[in-house]
């Protein structure tokens, strides 16, 4: 009968078959400004929030700080203040931003960062190596710690959080060997000072600007048109040309503010891009592109979205899990470096206190979920300078710190609240 009827039919006119919308089709539909904020926004209703939270917290805040305290607040060198005040929590946050998308913890990152700064301090100081070598062994130091972690969290299978609390413990007690109980250790070395309290020449910021604008333009470009020849789909180029136009104003401008004359006297000058800023650009190209443009990138979040799901694909569990520790305390021991740097020295309490709250706290403030498998290395960039916003503008309008606690605390409770409920709209959408 089907086949009688299939030859009822004259030639050339079978109705067109359509494809299910399961197939492959939507990958290849070209895609117009409409459709693509379309399907943006109903990502966003989905809760795929992403950075929005922090990009719209940190607008507001520097809104808050600016009409309390417009003569200051925006001052060209309160703003590179803020650039050098956020520079530690950021670079620890890009190392736990790495743990966080396994779903997992290090809560001795802030302690490793304090026991390498000390290492590297010790080395210059007592041993007279040269910077280079002292950071090297500094870095080296770090990745032994986060071996270590990744070996007993992922071949032992002892859970994170208690492997990283015995080591919080653990590695304070190593501080205090090295520096010696209430002894600080003072860093003059040239190079590593200048990484937070020096500036670049005002010619090489400018340079450095224009050309990471340029190369994230060519990137961008690169990669549509790479999609739109192997016919996939691909985001039109008005937004593709308005996110280059966006990072490009941001550096271009900020460059601009800094390279400005900020020296409370007429008789200095001191103006340039710190040194630090390029240190933390560096990091997060390089952790953004392992992430989103390599293998390794992709087996992370798929272990962090379903660890048994990705190693029945065949992805090494174990070796991606101990990864993450090694590159998490890697940038943990960078952190302290820089940390040294700003201080000019390192004591017994470097790396405790609050420090990994604060790291912790901005990689998740900056859109890292806490539940794995969602975040990028920007996160913790705006999660940084959201809580150097909020220490620097509660520092200027004269606030307690006790209330300075409450308020970066509560904001950090608000971004886990937000990543929770997000999180319980993308299973219930199935996203």
């Amino acid at each position: 009968m089907g086949a009688s009827m299939s030859t009822d039919i004259p030639k050339g006119k079978q109705p067109a078959v359509k494809l299910a919308d399961s197939d492959f089709a939507s990958d290849r539909r070209e895609h117009d400004v409409r459709s693509s904020v379309a399907d943006y926004w109903a990502r966003v209703r989905a809760g795929d929030l992403g950075a929005i939270p922090a990009i719209l917290g940190l607008a507001g805040l520097i809104a808050l700080f600016a009409a309390l305290r417009p003569d200051t607040f925006l001052s060209t060198g309160n703003v590179a203040n803020l650039f050098t005040q956020a520079l530690p929590y950021t670079i620890l946050a890009m190392g736990l931003v790495f743990v966080l998308l396994l779903g997992e913890i290090d809560l001795s990152a802030g302690v490793t960062s304090g026991v390498c700064g000390a290492v590297m301090a010790k080395l210059i100081v007592d041993a007279g190596q040269p910077w280079y070598v002292a950071v090297l062994v500094a870095i080296g130091t770090g990745l032994v710690i986060g071996t270590s972690i990744g070996w007993l969290v992922a071949v032992l299978r002892i859970p994170s959080f208690v492997v990283t609390l015995a080591l919080f413990l653990g590695l304070q007690g190593v501080t205090l060997k090295l520096i010696g109980e209430g002894g600080t250790v003072p860093v003059h070395d040239n190079v590593i000072v200048a990484l937070a309290n020096k500036n670049m020449p005002i010619w090489l910021g400018w340079t450095a600007a224009v050309v990471c604008a340029a190369g994230y333009g060519a990137s961008q470009f690169l990669r549509w048109r790479r999609q739109r020849t192997r016919g996939l789909a691909a985001k039109p180029v008005q937004i593709v040309a308005a996110r280059v136009a966006v990072v490009a104003l941001v550096l271009l401008v900020g460059t601009y503010l800094l390279s400005l004359d900020r020296a409370p006297s007429p008789l200095i000058t001191l103006a340039g891009v710190p040194w630090g800023v390029p240190l933390v650009a560096v990091l997060l190209i390089a952790a953004t592109f392992l992430l989103g443009r390599t293998a390794y990138g992709r087996h992370v979040y798929a272990v962090g979205g379903n660890a048994e799901a990705a190693r029945r694909a065949g992805i090494n569990v174990t070796r991606i899990r101990v990864s993450v520790f090694m590159i998490g305390s890697s940038l943990a021991a960078i952190s302290g470096v820089v940390a040294a740097s700003r201080l000019n020295s390192v004591a017994t309490e470097s790396g405790g206190g609050n420090t990994l709250l604060l790291g912790v706290g901005a990689a998740v403030i900056g859109g890292t979920s806490l539940f794995g498998g969602r975040g990028r290395a920007r996160d913790a960039v705006l999660g940084g300078l959201v809580i150097a916003v909020i220490d620097n503008g509660l520092g200027l309008l004269g606030t307690k710190a006790y209330a300075n606690y409450l308020i970066t605390g509560g904001v950090l409770l608000l971004a886990a609240s937000i990543d929770a409920i997000a999180s319980r709209r993308r299973s219930a959408t199935g996203r």
